[in-house]
């Protein structure tokens, strides 16, 4: 009796490590690795999660996730520059699979720091991988996280989400018309209503407020996918209202016709893209051909 009695204590502890351990979500060990886990998200102790964080990379012990979830934190304690080069000096001891991974945080972590220019160039980087067929590891899909819940990301979708980060990076910059080029790209592979809004945006910072005004019309008609979110909803209603308070001007400027020739550019891309490489994703290269075209 003693015995069976003894067993039971030692389930019923057991089902409590696991439960602490699922609750927490911290996992099993006593490893560096596991202590920094523990640090970060049991004892909220950003700084020592850290330390324990350069033992496990020093140890080897999980790298891979070591190396980035210490990217996190520092990022989260407006330590983004040491993480930028973090990543960038100890990326090489991680596995291929997770390059990709490293990529996403350097990118979160270069628009924390405002660094552009490296933002795009990751962004390329990252078009230029899906189109050679590279990305995912090879496959058409892959898990992602967000809010604690996984889905599945298609190549395609991926791809609509890095152009229109890239073309939102070009607003940052200014390059109005880069942008532009961008966003429809991005609209074409996998429409949705913010998307959309950015390109009225761009738009009308290139002061052509009635196509800017027809775009952001079709988003609060109901015609672009997403366009059922309030959040999207808002921001259309709030760009033409910033719209109508410049259209006087645009009637001026609207007479100048200084967009034909950009405006064929556009087509003219377009139809290369639809044609070329039918079995084959856009990627940024084919946009660039045409920049100087696109910039008469």
């Amino acid at each position: 009796m003693e015995g069976v009695i003894s067993v039971c204590k030692k389930g019923s502890k057991g089902k409590k490590d696991d439960l602490y351990h699922v609750i927490h979500k911290v996992p099993f060990g006593d490893t560096p690795y596991v202590k920094a886990k523990h640090a970060q998200l049991v004892d909220k102790e950003p700084e020592a999660a850290i330390v324990w964080f350069w033992k496990a990379i020093n140890v080897g012990d999980k790298v891979d996730s070591a190396l980035k979830d210490m990217a996190v934190v520092m990022k989260q304690l407006d330590r983004s520059e040491e993480a930028i080069e973090a990543i960038k000096s100890f990326r090489g001891l991680c596995s291929k699979h997770s390059q990709e991974s490293l990529d996403n945080v350097l990118l979160d972590l270069y628009k924390k720091c405002g660094k552009i220019e490296e933002q795009i160039e990751l962004l390329k980087r990252k078009l230029r991988l899906i189109y050679q067929g590279e990305a995912f590891n090879g496959r058409t899909t892959r898990t992602a996280r967000s809010h604690g819940k996984k889905f599945q990301v298609s190549i395609k979708q991926e791809t609509a989400r890095l152009l229109g980060n890239l073309g939102w990076a070009y607003m940052q910059k200014e390059n109005y018309m880069m942008a532009e080029v961008v966003f429809k790209k991005a609209q074409m592979v996998d429409a949705d209503a913010n998307k959309a809004c950015n390109l009225g945006l761009c738009l009308m910072r290139q002061s052509r407020y009635s196509e800017a005004y027809c775009i952001l019309e079709e988003v609060l008609e109901g015609k672009v996918v997403g366009c059922d979110e309030i959040k999207s909803r808002k921001r259309a209603e709030e760009l033409l209202e910033e719209l109508n308070g410049n259209l006087p001007e645009a009637e001026i400027l609207g007479s100048l016709g200084l967009d034909d020739e950009f405006v064929k550019g556009i087509d003219d891309m377009l139809n290369a893209w639809n044609t070329n490489r039918p079995r084959r994703l856009p990627i940024f290269e084919e946009i660039s051909s045409f920049r100087d075209q696109l910039a008469c």
